[in-house]
């Protein structure tokens, strides 16, 4: 086994929430783990969707050299899994077999292809096992 995780979207969103202090505090826990281990992983679908969910729904919109800035210095070093034929139809597989959003089967695929033992994410079912991948719920 690696120590190599991937982080969901909503880990990363997390980050922001000051409305939610002890999520705050983990999602940050998680990325600097990634970023000063080396072993953090992301997707381009992960960068895509923060993106939009911080200068479109924060509630204090993030400008766009600010996002820029913070996907610079955070999130690229982390990025790892870019939209390929493969990761799609890995997804359509995923989300058949488990019964997941081709979305959120996007985000299993690009975590397997990253060769990650655990997926951080709120959304996903906590203690799955897809493959040799573990969803964990960081927050629980």
């Amino acid at each position: 086994m690696s120590d190599r995780f991937f982080l969901d979207t909503n880990i990363i969103v997390y980050s922001f929430d000051e409305g939610n202090p002890s999520k705050q505090k983990r999602a940050r826990e998680l990325i600097e783990k990634g970023l000063k281990g080396h072993n953090g992983c992301i997707s381009y679908q992960v960068v895509q969707e923060f993106a939009n969910i911080a200068t479109r729904k924060f509630v204090v919109p993030m400008s766009h050299d600010d996002c820029r800035y913070f996907i610079e210095i955070f999130l690229a070093p982390m990025w790892e899994v870019y939209a390929s034929r493969e990761l799609v139809s890995s997804a359509l597989d995923i989300a058949e077999r488990w019964q997941y959003s081709f979305y959120d089967s996007l985000i299993i695929a690009a975590a397997l292809e990253a060769s990650c033992d655990i997926l951080y994410s709120e959304d996903l079912q906590h203690r799955q096992k897809i493959y040799q991948l573990q969803i964990i719920n960081p927050f629980i």
